[in-house]
């Protein structure tokens, strides 16, 4: 591979080529972008967890009420910070015996509605115990959210921009990482150390949610949901004002008649919901492709937890003050939501600038490289800060290797993962797959949050690190070896990739772009027709 082509410049190339030739009305379309907004805020409300229980039990009202001593002390907050992730798994399995039901609309109203009872029961619990057994409702909200924004967002979104609309998915949990710290931030300072201090922290994501649910009464449905539960007529009317275009256009044919075949093709038994759902198992988890999904979607989930982003905004604070940060409790905040700045910022560039034009791969390379050296340097600071004095240079670096960091992380496994689980799945099977991805990347994150203070301990505080850059390590083999390159394909295009052998995924996204499959020279045919590359592979 030339080098112009590893550092994706010829990517950049076809992406503008295949921008500039697309109907302009499909580019820039209100009703699209709004929809897909309306969807993307899904993400907002788990970051907006995320952040705020990382730093909330820093405010005097919080630990004057729930007699807790200190925020930063990682043992102490365990319990808020971790057992939301079981609601989050809960209410990822869920997704699957509702999104398809009452569409992704609708599912999305439930979840929020279930999120916001959960923050009314935050906001007034009058112990540990309620505020705990509330962590696990909200949860059950924010799961189900995770799972049906971005996928709705790969339903709805041209070829073209998919990728980028899909990650603003990660934009808004972006967005609201730095909300919610410096909400936290502003009522430390301004308001008295009363229960209400706190509670506001819980009040305005409600606001905000409430807002959002009544901007989606103005949005699109679906047209892939609406063919998978027959309604034709529907569905086409919905991609019409999607793609702002009239019903007739040869786009818009090429579209509908795509989602058609698929639909058609997936001989999903809707009379009953036993044999529904024994089939999607069969064809998930007995057909090789679809295995192959599975396993793509797990790993990248899993690795990303392994990378320890998370855990470094979790327990923000407890970090920064065993790397020697002796400042204010003001003062943490505020790092804590330049934190969160440096992450939007890092995902507004990775949105609009990295992941469709460098593409999926070359992005987590970036990312995980940058993860891995920011992680060896902080392992080798900490142990040294540990056995005596290092100079306030060092100190200074080893901060923003934490940005850096998140910035690795922004631009590689934290948006990836929900954009592969996202794209990855034929359109019958991707309510189920994302639950499952889900469910399984909840799970998994609430064991590594709920063991991080406990790896700390046992590794003498710099070894967690050093567990994180190896496990960085093994993902970059993995990049390289098993994840496709998934930019530039139409979702039905994507089924192409995972029919060849494990190891060589990332050849076969430039077969198809070469206009050559199997040896056989690709039609130029409309963005989408997953009948032609079905022949082409055959």
């Amino acid at each position: 591979m030339s080098s112009k082509s590893y550092f994706g410049f010829d990517v950049l190339v076809r992406r503008v080529k295949n921008i500039q030739q697309a109907p302009r009305e499909i580019i820039v379309n209100p009703r699209l972008l709004g929809t897909a907004f309306v969807f993307a805020f899904s993400g907002f409300p788990a970051v907006w967890d995320q952040g705020s229980s990382s730093v909330l039990p820093s405010l005097p009202g919080y630990d004057a009420f729930f007699h807790v001593s200190t925020g930063a002390n990682a043992d102490l907050i365990r319990d808020l910070v971790s057992l939301v992730y079981v609601g989050y798994a809960i209410g990822s399995a869920a997704t699957f015996f509702i999104n398809d039901r009452i569409g992704r609309l609708w599912s999305y109203r439930l979840y929020a509605f279930i999120y916001i009872i959960g923050l009314i029961v935050s906001i007034t619990a009058p112990s540990l115990a309620g505020l705990n057994a509330s962590r696990i409702v909200t949860g059950i909200g924010i799961g189900a959210l995770t799972v049906t924004g971005p996928m709705a967002i790969a339903e709805i979104s041209p070829d073209e921009i998919r990728g980028m609309l899909t990650s603003w998915f990660g934009v808004c949990m972006s967005l609201s990482l730095i909300s919610s710290v410096f909400c936290v931030y502003g009522v430390y300072i301004h308001l008295a150390a009363t229960r209400f201090q706190y509670q506001v922290v819980w009040m305005v994501p409600i606001l905000a949610m409430v807002v959002v649910v009544a901007g989606s009464f103005f949005c699109c449905e679906s047209p892939k949901w609406l063919m998978m539960v027959d309604r034709y007529d529907d569905a086409l009317a919905e991609l019409v004002r999607l793609r702002g275009l009239p019903a007739d256009h040869p786009r818009v044919q090429a579209e509908i008649t795509a989602i058609q075949d698929a639909v058609r093709a997936a001989h999903i038994d809707t009379t009953s919901e036993v044999r529904r759902i024994k089939q999607i198992f069969r064809d998930t988890f007995t057909v090789s492709a679809n295995l192959r999904r599975v396993q793509q979607s797990l790993v990248s989930y899993l690795l990303a937890q392994l990378s320890g982003a998370s855990q470094i905004t979790s327990y923000l604070v407890p970090i920064m003050t065993l790397m020697g940060v002796t400042s204010s409790t003001e003062e943490k905040l505020f790092l804590s939501g330049m934190y969160g700045v440096a992450k939007l910022a890092s995902v507004l560039l990775a949105s609009f600038c990295i992941i469709d034009t460098l593409g999926r791969r070359n992005s987590l390379f970036i990312g995980i490289s940058l993860q891995i050296i920011s992680d060896v340097f902080i392992s080798v600071y900490i142990k040294y800060s540990q056995e005596g004095h290092v100079p306030l240079a060092v100190s200074q670096a080893a901060i923003g290797m934490l940005y850096i960091h998140g910035f690795g992380y922004c631009i590689g496994l934290f948006l990836l993962p929900y954009v592969f689980g996202a794209e990855l799945w034929p359109d019958h099977l991707r309510t189920f797959g994302g639950a499952l991805g889900q469910t399984f990347h909840w799970m998994f994150i609430y064991a590594m949050n709920y063991g991080l203070p406990s790896l700390l301990t046992k590794t003498h505080n710099w070894g967690a690190f050093l567990f994180f850059a190896a496990f960085g390590t093994v993902a970059l083999i993995y990049v390289f070896f098993m994840v496709p390159e998934t930019s530039e394909l139409s979702t039905e295009e994507i089924d192409t990739i995972f029919r060849g052998p494990w190891f060589q995924a990332y050849k076969t996204n430039r077969l198809i772009l070469d206009g050559v499959v199997d040896g056989k020279e690709r039609p130029e045919s409309v963005i989408g027709d997953s009948k032609s590359v079905a022949n082409e592979v055959a």
